[in-house]
Protein backbone atom coordinates (compact mmCIF):
# COMPACT_ATOMS: atom_id res chain seq x y z
CA UNK A 1 0.00 0.00 0.00
CA UNK A 2 1.06 3.55 -0.95
CA UNK A 3 1.86 5.43 2.60
CA UNK A 4 0.08 8.35 1.67
CA UNK A 5 -2.99 9.69 -0.45
CA UNK A 6 -6.29 8.69 0.22
CA UNK A 7 -5.35 4.09 0.21
CA UNK A 8 -9.15 2.63 0.37
CA UNK A 9 -9.44 0.04 3.24
CA UNK A 10 -11.94 -2.43 2.06
CA UNK A 11 -13.41 -4.74 2.69
CA UNK A 12 -12.57 -4.83 6.09
CA UNK A 13 -10.86 -2.32 8.47
CA UNK A 14 -7.73 -3.33 10.37
CA UNK A 15 -7.27 -6.57 11.57
CA UNK A 16 -10.67 -7.10 12.71
CA UNK A 17 -11.46 -10.03 10.35
CA UNK A 18 -9.53 -12.61 8.62
CA UNK A 19 -8.37 -11.07 5.31
CA UNK A 20 -4.83 -9.13 5.43
CA UNK A 21 -4.65 -5.83 7.14
CA UNK A 22 -7.38 -3.16 5.41
CA UNK A 23 -8.46 -5.54 3.36
CA UNK A 24 -7.25 -5.78 -0.45
CA UNK A 25 -8.33 -2.93 -2.61
CA UNK A 26 -5.57 -1.06 -1.63
CA UNK A 27 -3.13 -2.90 -3.05
CA UNK A 28 -5.01 -3.40 -6.24
CA UNK A 29 -4.73 -2.29 -9.53
CA UNK A 30 -8.55 -0.26 -9.99
CA UNK A 31 -9.94 -0.23 -13.41
CA UNK A 32 -10.12 3.72 -14.73
CA UNK A 33 -13.79 4.05 -16.67
CA UNK A 34 -13.76 4.40 -20.02
CA UNK A 35 -14.76 7.99 -20.08
CA UNK A 36 -11.08 8.46 -19.08
CA UNK A 37 -8.99 5.51 -20.93
CA UNK A 38 -6.92 7.93 -22.39
CA UNK A 39 -5.65 9.14 -18.98
CA UNK A 40 -6.54 12.68 -19.10
CA UNK A 41 -9.27 13.87 -16.43
CA UNK A 42 -13.33 14.75 -17.67
CA UNK A 43 -12.98 18.43 -17.02
CA UNK A 44 -15.04 20.87 -17.30
CA UNK A 45 -15.08 24.91 -16.75
CA UNK A 46 -15.85 24.33 -13.06
CA UNK A 47 -13.50 21.15 -12.49
CA UNK A 48 -12.64 18.18 -13.28
CA UNK A 49 -13.25 14.37 -11.73
CA UNK A 50 -12.17 10.53 -12.80
CA UNK A 51 -14.13 7.18 -11.75
CA UNK A 52 -12.30 4.01 -10.94
CA UNK A 53 -13.74 0.85 -10.75
CA UNK A 54 -13.17 -2.67 -8.92
CA UNK A 55 -14.97 -5.92 -9.80
CA UNK A 56 -14.74 -9.09 -7.92
CA UNK A 57 -12.25 -11.14 -9.50
CA UNK A 58 -10.60 -14.27 -9.32
CA UNK A 59 -7.68 -12.63 -7.17
CA UNK A 60 -10.59 -11.13 -4.91
CA UNK A 61 -12.21 -14.01 -4.70
CA UNK A 62 -9.42 -16.31 -3.35
CA UNK A 63 -9.80 -13.94 0.12
CA UNK A 64 -13.29 -12.79 0.51
CA UNK A 65 -15.97 -15.30 -1.37
CA UNK A 66 -18.27 -12.13 -1.82
CA UNK A 67 -19.17 -10.64 -5.53
CA UNK A 68 -18.96 -6.63 -5.47
CA UNK A 69 -18.28 -3.54 -7.38
CA UNK A 70 -17.19 -0.64 -5.80
CA UNK A 71 -16.26 2.63 -7.60
CA UNK A 72 -13.78 5.44 -6.53
CA UNK A 73 -14.64 9.08 -7.83
CA UNK A 74 -11.87 11.52 -7.57
CA UNK A 75 -13.72 15.09 -7.96
CA UNK A 76 -11.81 18.49 -8.22
CA UNK A 77 -12.94 21.95 -7.98
CA UNK A 78 -11.21 25.21 -7.13
CA UNK A 79 -10.25 24.66 -3.51
CA UNK A 80 -11.83 21.53 -2.87
CA UNK A 81 -11.84 17.70 -3.31
CA UNK A 82 -14.34 15.26 -3.27
CA UNK A 83 -13.72 11.65 -3.03
CA UNK A 84 -16.77 8.57 -2.88
CA UNK A 85 -16.69 5.27 -2.54
CA UNK A 86 -20.16 3.17 -3.76
CA UNK A 87 -20.04 -0.26 -3.56
CA UNK A 88 -22.96 -2.12 -4.92
CA UNK A 89 -23.69 -6.55 -3.84
CA UNK A 90 -23.90 -8.43 -7.50
CA UNK A 91 -25.34 -11.67 -5.66
CA UNK A 92 -29.22 -11.85 -4.62
CA UNK A 93 -27.81 -14.58 -2.36
CA UNK A 94 -26.05 -13.38 -0.19
CA UNK A 95 -25.94 -9.54 2.22
CA UNK A 96 -23.14 -7.64 1.19
CA UNK A 97 -21.39 -6.97 4.65
CA UNK A 98 -18.22 -5.01 4.96
CA UNK A 99 -16.39 -2.06 7.12
CA UNK A 100 -13.13 0.13 5.56
CA UNK A 101 -11.89 3.66 5.84
CA UNK A 102 -10.88 6.22 3.48
CA UNK A 103 -7.31 6.44 5.26
CA UNK A 104 -6.92 10.00 3.83
CA UNK A 105 -3.33 11.55 4.54
CA UNK A 106 -2.58 15.13 5.00
CA UNK A 107 0.41 17.26 5.22
CA UNK A 108 0.91 19.22 8.01
CA UNK A 109 3.70 21.37 8.31
CA UNK A 110 4.58 20.30 12.07
CA UNK A 111 2.95 17.68 13.80
CA UNK A 112 3.58 19.90 17.41
CA UNK A 113 2.03 22.94 15.87
CA UNK A 114 -1.30 21.11 14.31
CA UNK A 115 -4.68 20.60 16.04
CA UNK A 116 -7.54 18.85 14.97
CA UNK A 117 -11.06 20.85 16.41
CA UNK A 118 -14.59 19.57 16.31
CA UNK A 119 -14.73 16.01 17.34
CA UNK A 120 -15.78 18.27 21.15
CA UNK A 121 -18.42 15.38 23.17
CA UNK A 122 -18.53 12.70 20.66
CA UNK A 123 -17.52 9.03 21.95
CA UNK A 124 -13.68 8.17 21.82
CA UNK A 125 -11.78 5.04 21.55
CA UNK A 126 -8.01 5.53 22.46
CA UNK A 127 -6.55 2.51 20.46
CA UNK A 128 -3.48 3.05 21.71
CA UNK A 129 -4.27 2.27 25.56
CA UNK A 130 -7.74 0.40 24.61
CA UNK A 131 -9.32 3.42 26.95
CA UNK A 132 -12.61 4.63 26.04
CA UNK A 133 -13.74 8.04 26.47
CA UNK A 134 -15.10 11.53 25.15
CA UNK A 135 -13.38 13.54 22.84
CA UNK A 136 -12.00 17.02 23.85
CA UNK A 137 -12.90 19.89 21.29
CA UNK A 138 -9.45 20.36 20.51
CA UNK A 139 -6.90 17.21 19.75
CA UNK A 140 -3.23 17.43 19.68
CA UNK A 141 -1.19 14.36 18.83
CA UNK A 142 1.38 13.67 21.22
CA UNK A 143 3.52 10.13 20.35
CA UNK A 144 1.40 7.31 19.14
CA UNK A 145 -2.56 8.70 18.22
CA UNK A 146 -4.76 5.64 17.01
CA UNK A 147 -8.46 7.15 17.92
CA UNK A 148 -11.75 6.03 16.86
CA UNK A 149 -14.62 8.44 17.22
CA UNK A 150 -18.90 8.46 16.19
CA UNK A 151 -18.82 10.74 13.15
CA UNK A 152 -19.22 14.20 14.04
CA UNK A 153 -22.40 15.00 11.95
CA UNK A 154 -20.10 18.44 10.68
CA UNK A 155 -16.97 19.37 9.36
CA UNK A 156 -13.73 18.40 11.44
CA UNK A 157 -10.78 21.65 11.07
CA UNK A 158 -6.92 20.54 10.79
CA UNK A 159 -4.73 23.83 11.79
CA UNK A 160 -1.45 23.35 11.02
CA UNK A 161 0.18 27.02 11.60
CA UNK A 162 0.39 28.32 7.95
CA UNK A 163 -3.31 27.27 7.04
CA UNK A 164 -6.76 25.35 7.77
CA UNK A 165 -8.50 22.37 6.28
CA UNK A 166 -12.30 21.70 6.75
CA UNK A 167 -12.52 18.21 6.90
CA UNK A 168 -16.75 16.37 6.14
CA UNK A 169 -17.81 12.69 5.71
CA UNK A 170 -21.13 11.59 4.67
CA UNK A 171 -23.19 10.68 7.53
CA UNK A 172 -23.19 7.00 6.20
CA UNK A 173 -19.52 6.60 7.39
CA UNK A 174 -20.18 6.18 11.11
CA UNK A 175 -16.99 6.63 12.49
CA UNK A 176 -13.77 9.40 12.19
CA UNK A 177 -10.45 7.74 12.56
CA UNK A 178 -7.70 9.68 13.48
CA UNK A 179 -4.13 8.61 13.32
CA UNK A 180 -0.24 9.20 13.62
CA UNK A 181 2.35 6.61 14.32
CA UNK A 182 4.53 8.84 16.64
CA UNK A 183 8.67 9.34 16.49
CA UNK A 184 9.02 5.50 17.97
CA UNK A 185 6.64 3.54 15.79
CA UNK A 186 7.59 5.84 13.12
CA UNK A 187 10.63 4.11 13.11
CA UNK A 188 9.60 0.49 13.20
CA UNK A 189 7.62 1.78 9.30
CA UNK A 190 10.36 0.87 6.70
CA UNK A 191 8.30 2.55 4.01
CA UNK A 192 8.10 6.18 6.30
CA UNK A 193 11.05 8.31 6.95
CA UNK A 194 12.57 8.76 10.72
CA UNK A 195 10.72 12.16 10.94
CA UNK A 196 7.50 11.62 8.33
CA UNK A 197 5.53 11.38 11.54
CA UNK A 198 5.98 14.84 12.47
CA UNK A 199 4.57 15.80 8.94
CA UNK A 200 1.61 14.22 8.28
CA UNK A 201 -2.29 13.38 10.35
CA UNK A 202 -4.15 11.26 9.13
CA UNK A 203 -8.37 11.71 9.84
CA UNK A 204 -10.31 9.00 8.22
CA UNK A 205 -14.28 8.67 7.26
CA UNK A 206 -14.47 5.12 8.53
CA UNK A 207 -17.33 1.91 9.01
CA UNK A 208 -15.40 -0.03 11.86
Amino acid sequence: AIRGGVPVCFPQFNQRGTLPKHGFARNMAWQLDEAAQNGAAVASDDGAHMSFTLRANPETLALWSQSFVAQLCVALVPGQLTITLSVNNTEVQNDLQFTGALHTYFAVDDIDLTELRGMGGRTEWDAVADVHGVADEILYVEGEFDRVYDAPGKPLYVQDGSGTLQVEQSPSWGQSVVWNPGESKCATLGDMPADGFAHMLCVEAAQV
